[in-house]
């Protein structure tokens, strides 16, 4: 097996480029989003395909937006919809403001001992928090960046859709759902970085 110098990406390791980074976050994300959006739709409106049928809108029109059923044409649609916008805005987490594998190996992932300097130094706690607080605080970022570019900026046609069948708190729901999908791989690797 080739191995990669150390700091440096190995090119076949679709994991180590900002693509290969976003499909994954993106689908977490994406998986993430489309789930908190079905159990919504269950919870609001009785049926759990719904919300991803409306987001079908896009390509079906807003009939879309009234089928409660499951459907290839509705459903699968308005997932594969629903995920390829997650992977749209995971590049930008990955590229602009995700951890990514390039600080990880410039040892940005990597907390110091938690067992170093006295329990109450609020500094080290502070310091060794960071890590995993950097990448929640980002995908906000880029999640508040989607939701302000897809309710406000783009034409109505080309809205998620979640809103024709979902109520605000059940929106914001799935927005936070992106957030977490998209910062999980990076906080679960800053919580197993090795400790310095």
């Amino acid at each position: 097996m080739k191995r990669s110098l150390p700091g440096k990406p190995d090119s076949h390791d679709g994991s180590r480029t900002v693509l290969g980074r976003a499909v994954i976050s993106g689908t977490v994300g994406g998986l993430a989003a489309a789930a908190a959006a079905s159990l919504a739709g269950k919870r609001e409106d009785d049926h759990y395909a719904a919300p991803l049928n409306a987001t079908s809108h896009i390509i079906w029109g807003d009939e879309a937006a009234h089928q409660d059923k499951p459907s290839l044409k509705y459903t699968l649609t308005g997932f594969l919809l629903n995920h390829a916008s997650a992977i749209f805005w995971a590049l930008f987490y990955e590229k602009l403001l995700g951890r990514g594998e390039s600080r990880a190996d410039q040892g940005a992932l990597h907390p110091t001992n938690w067992n170093e300097g006295p329990l109450h130094d609020s500094s080290n706690i502070a310091s060794q928090a960071r890590p995993m607080l950097e990448p929640i605080l980002d995908a906000a970022a880029v999640t508040a960046a989607a939701y302000v570019t897809d309710y406000y900026l783009v034409p109505k046609r080309f809205t998620p859709g979640f809103e024709k069948r979902l109520s605000g708190k059940s929106l914001f729901a799935v927005f936070v759902a992106l957030a977490a999908g998209l910062a999980a791989r990076d906080v679960i690797r800053a919580t197993k970085a090795p400790r310095k």
